[in-house]
């Protein structure tokens, strides 16, 4: 008798729950057979769907899926995952009976009996395409107020740049008087040496200037990280008010680090700028650069070895832990709408990523913030070696400016090459025709008619085991679009130096 009235409750309770399953019109609940036959359906069901039970109940739940998900045999995929896996899980888009389609959240669970056997598939689904809806409004606002703040700098950039560009200018046409009027050996060597420091900062605002407009990708080289910084100062000041102060303490004799100068300047500023916010305008920012030798693992997960260290410290407010755990990620930010995007500390995080270092934070509520970057150090001399001797093979150049090929040919001259030049792709073509010996093509990418690219290609064809090396003023992600085969050339930044052609044409 008991054990009657037991199963007479049980039924009861299976009953309830059913009817409070087929009940529910939030989700999307049904069973599936063994083979993805629908044998159940519920209220929920049919709200999302559109279909009536009579209408479903004994057809395969592949037909909710896409034709794309079709062919492609996801519905099979996901039966087979519940199976082996226990559950499966997806989101994804789904047909309702009219034909419309909705973003889906979808649980899979295998029913096996008490001895293991496959009874069938209990599915839930539910329609979040208004959350799907919102995160990508959400995603297009964030990137909409991203560009107008990045338009917003560079309005307040070019008023610098171009004060920063005229005294450049100023300094090199000032020099190239002093060259006209003087004959003492001296003068030349200072106004010389003036000059070309000038023309390197003219080069360095450039390229910070594409690395902002097109994300210019990381060339990573030995530098010295004082110099570096020490020629960055002017900017880093100027990003403070008249309130702050910018203080330097650089190790002397430090090994050269492995670094991107463009990029290792735009963490620079990011990070003095994010020290000047957290400070409200007021205080002192101390910029350190030294040398540490870790052990394996002693710094996050850097390998054991010495390391240049960079620290930019504030005297702000600090960070929670919390905001510290969330501090590099993208899109994050404390200030006020409008006055960050969030962007600036997750890209230092990502340069140093890849630069193989990392950065740490030291931070506490009311006791400022540390922001440490390590990069891998370099032993050894200096990479910029303008005395090392280059070689003595032929090289046609190829510049459709004549004060660039002039400039090109006294640098390769100086290095010992054997010129030939052109300015244009057809009259390069016909040098190399008739004279087999040349061994480097060294060539513009942007000139009319025949574009760099297109005259390497068809230079390669020809000559195989021709050494080919483009220049331009533009990054190689920049031109890809347009000229995707280049790619498969050697390239070089300009302006270059000396030291930069060397190092390029070592790798040849």
């Amino acid at each position: 008798m008991q054990q009657s009235i037991q199963s007479s409750v049980d039924a009861i309770e299976a009953e309830r729950f059913r009817q409070f399953i087929m009940g529910v019109t939030d989700y999307a609940i049904y069973m599936l057979s063994p083979e993805g036959v629908v044998v159940t359906w519920n209220a929920g069901a049919q709200r999302f769907k559109g279909y009536h039970p009579d209408e479903i109940i004994g057809r395969h739940f592949s037909m909710f899926y896409t034709e794309e998900d079709r062919a492609a045999g996801r519905p099979v995929h996901a039966l087979q995952v519940a199976r082996s896996a226990g559950k499966f899980e997806d989101e994804g888009w789904r047909v309702r009976k009219d034909g419309s389609r909705f973003w889906a959240s979808v649980v899979i669970d295998p029913i096996v009996d008490p001895q293991g056997e496959l009874l069938g598939f209990a599915k839930i689904t539910r329609d979040i395409t208004e959350r799907r809806v919102a995160a990508e409004q959400l995603e297009r606002a964030r990137e909409a107020l991203f560009q107008s703040q990045k338009l917003e700098a560079i309005g307040k950039l070019t008023g610098g740049i171009a004060h920063d560009f005229n005294n450049l200018l100023n300094v090199i046409m000032n020099g190239l008087e002093l060259l006209r009027l003087s004959r003492d050996p001296a003068v030349h060597a200072k106004s010389v040496d003036t000059m070309a420091r000038a023309a390197q900062r003219g080069a360095s605002l450039t390229q910070q200037l594409l690395a902002f407009a097109r994300q210019q990708p990381l060339r990573q080289e030995p530098h010295d990280a004082g110099r570096v910084i020490r020629s960055f100062e002017a900017v880093l000041r100027r990003a403070l008010p008249d309130d702050m102060r910018l203080h330097l303490q650089l190790d002397a004799e430090l090994p050269q680090a492995m670094l991107d100068p463009t990029q290792f300047e735009s963490a620079l500023l990011n990070l003095v700028v994010n020290a000047r916010d957290a400070m409200a305008g007021v205080g002192e920012v101390q910029l350190e650069l030294s040398s540490v030798t870790l052990a394996d693992a002693e710094v996050a997960q850097l390998a054991a070895g010495r390391y240049v260290r960079v620290v930019v410290r504030d005297q702000g407010t600090g960070m929670t832990p919390e905001v510290m755990a969330r501090a590099v990620e993208p899109f994050f930010t404390t200030k006020e709408v409008g006055k960050g995007t969030g962007l600036g500390l997750s890209q230092v995080y990502g340069l140093m990523q890849q630069c193989e270092g990392t950065l740490t934070l030291d931070s506490h509520p009311g006791q400022g913030t540390a922001v440490s970057l390590y990069f891998p150090a370099v032993e050894g001399g200096s990479v910029d070696d303008a005395n090392a001797a280059a070689g003595s093979e032929q090289v046609l150049l190829v510049d459709d400016q004549p004060e660039v090929l002039e400039t090109a040919i006294s640098l390769f001259n100086h290095l010992g090459y054997e010129v030939l030049s052109a300015d244009n792709g057809a009259q390069a073509l016909e040098t190399l025709r008739s004279n087999p010996g040349i061994a480097i093509l060294f060539s513009d990418v942007v000139m009319p008619g025949m574009n760099g690219v297109e005259l390497g290609k068809a230079a390669r064809q020809e000559f195989p085991d021709l050494k080919i090396v483009l220049a331009s003023g533009y990054v190689k992600a920049a031109l890809r679009d347009e000229m995707p085969d280049i790619g498969n050339f050697e390239m070089i930044a300009k302006p270059y130096r000396l030291s930069d052609l060397i190092r390029t044409l070592k790798v040849l």
